[in-house]
């Protein structure tokens, strides 16, 4: 039976939303909302899904949810969430999310650059980098996640789940099959690929110094004059990951990013009812963001339709009454640790003040050391706190069990992988490529039938050419059998390099179809790839958008699909 978190004072709280007065009661005919004044010009938008002919409505002033009446449409195959372990959602009491690209997806073409740039001056005015850096440009569409920097080599390797090597670039000079085997495939120790010789590029905000790392091996190579004195490849990635913490430490991004969010972070107007119909459902919602108050309340303002908040968010909380908890600067993955012994803070909204608690209860307020503005007209259930670890926030919402919590995220590591890992919470990962690439697969169905049936050719010619060389090295035959055995392996060799060019110019021109370097995100050749088996390993659900949580009943039970092992495949897939 599921159990209702606690929830005394969030039920007296209303929900504000960017509705027309004539929508909201016929969308949540039990909400009690008070509709703001519209103050964006919301248009009426048509996603048309072509792999299934479905059309789905993802109307600005509404959005598209389960709970709305317009429900029994087909949602198209890039919305859908896809599951990799049963879940039950009537076992979950409270949905959790990150915020930085889960909850708000930054856009790659300002918001890496801007990151890019930024790296880029730290190399420059605070490293000795040479002034031509200034110079360099960004290419947002050349990196993908799941690629491995090996920092001692200043080589970028896409692997499969099992850990060979498939796809090897240097800088951005692509290394000969040669090359690639002599390095990654002759050792007698398999590499495990991990820290502290290689990096894992493993979110989106990696790319850029991936990128930035690639540039940087190319140009040590033409001008190694031009770098610092000792500079090896492994010591150009630390100054990378340098310049990319100063960045962070000054500011500088987040300023940016305050000023105007909507350059540099996607609209998406599903978010308030998605968060409404979870907690209409009976369900606690919380956020868990190792951005900082000040940062989160502006970032979250902007996703939530507060437009008088832009560029200070003094003054307007509004968003916090989606969240029954909030937890800022939690420094994750350490956060889902409970040995972390990391104090808890509440928050004061208004003031940004921290004050001291006892795993999460103020601690009385001996006399004054500041002004303290007073909460009047402050009216929010959600308690908001900085720092703590995951008992603080189990206490919080008087979770019973770590099963009973979905969290939703963007970092493999940082968030899917600790916290299913270590807690033995549900999770979703958001994997934004994830709906070009179906696409894609959609539109190259019948490229990978004929790669299907090439195998299956290339297997059968192979398979009678080592019939007759057998024939030919064991067998006693006379001269003229010898003579027709010949002419028939000469056929079939030539039969075979013809089956196998127009197989590789099949997978050459699938592979550029995704990528033009790296290929498709979640397989490499036949194979999945590492970024696709950690999705598999850690991920119970995964999604392009956190918003297409609300495209599903909030009580779905979510079942993966059947596991083939290679004896069943031919034989139950059909």
């Amino acid at each position: 039976m599921m159990r209702n978190p606690r929830r005394p004072i969030s039920a007296l709280c209303s929900s504000v939303f960017s509705f027309p007065s004539s929508r909201v009661s016929s969308i949540f005919p039990s909400s009690r909302a008070q509709p703001r004044s519209l103050s964006r010009g919301y248009s009426c938008l048509v996603w048309r899904n072509s792999m299934e002919g479905a059309v789905v409505d993802e109307r600005s002033g509404d959005g598209f949810v389960w709970s709305s009446p317009e429900w029994g449409r087909s949602i198209g195959m890039g919305k859908k969430v896809f599951c990799n372990r049963s879940l039950n959602m009537k076992n979950i009491v409270a949905v959790g999310f990150d915020m930085d690209y889960t909850l708000a997806q930054y856009m790659p073409e300002t918001f890496e650059s801007l990151a890019y740039d930024g790296t880029v001056r730290k190399l420059v005015h605070n490293l000795g980098y040479p002034p031509e850096l200034l110079e360099w440009t960004f290419d947002w569409k050349y990196m993908v996640r799941g690629l491995v920097l090996d920092k001692k080599r200043g080589n970028i390797l896409k692997m499969d789940r099992h850990k060979y090597v498939k796809v090897a670039y240097h800088g951005f000079k692509e290394m000969p099959k040669e090359d690639k085997l002599a390095t990654y495939g002759n050792t007698l120790i398999r590499d495990s690929f991990d820290e502290p010789d290689y990096a894992l590029i493993d979110t989106l905000f990696s790319l850029a110094e991936a990128y930035l790392f690639a540039q940087l091996v190319d140009f040590k190579d033409k001008n190694p004059g031009k770098i610092p004195p000792g500079t090896d490849y492994g010591r150009m990635y630390r100054d990378v990951r340098s310049a990319v913490d100063l960045c962070h430490r000054d500011g500088t991004l987040k300023q940016m990013v305050a000023k105007d969010p909507g350059r540099y972070i996607n609209e998406d107007l599903s978010i308030l009812p998605m968060l409404k119909m979870l907690r209409e459902s009976g369900r606690a919602t919380f956020l868990v963001t190792n951005s900082l108050w000040d940062y989160t309340n502006i970032v979250m303002n902007f996703l939530c339709q507060n437009p008088n908040s832009v560029g200070s968010g003094v003054g307007i909380y509004d968003w916090l009454e989606n969240f029954d908890v909030v937890i800022t600067g939690s420094s994750k993955p350490n956060f889902f640790h409970e040995d972390n012994r990391a104090n808890l803070f509440k928050v004061e909204p208004e003031t940004g003040m921290l004050i001291n608690t006892d795993n999460g209860t103020l601690l009385p307020q001996i006399g004054s050391t500041s002004p303290r503005i007073p909460s009047n007209g402050l009216r929010k259930a959600c308690r908001v706190f900085q720092g703590g670890n995951v008992a603080h926030l189990h206490r919080l919402l008087s979770i019973e069990s770590s099963s009973q919590v979905l969290y939703v995220g963007d970092h493999i590591y940082g968030d899917i992988l600790r916290s299913k890992k270590v807690l033995g919470w549900r999770t979703m990962l958001v994997v934004p490529e994830l709906e070009r690439e179906v696409e894609l697969l959609w539109e190259s169905r019948d490229t990978r039938k004929e790669l299907q049936r090439l195998r299956r050719e290339r297997d059968l010619v192979e398979d009678k050419i080592h019939r007759i060389n057998w024939s030919l090295k064991f067998e006693v035959i006379g001269v003229d059998e010898k003579h027709r055995l010949y002419a028939e392996l000469h056929e079939y060799e030539t039969q075979r390099e013809d089956v196998r060019c127009r197989h590789q110019l099949a997978q050459r021109e699938l592979h550029q179809k995704f990528h033009k370097v790296w290929g498709q995100l979640m397989k490499t050749g036949y194979q999945n790839s590492r970024f696709a088996h950690q999705v598999e390993r850690f991920a119970c659900l995964y999604t392009s958008q956190v918003t297409n949580l609300s495209l599903y009943s909030p009580d779905k039970y979510y079942r993966p699909s059947e596991d083939f092992m290679p004896h069943e495949f031919d034989i139950l897939s059909s």
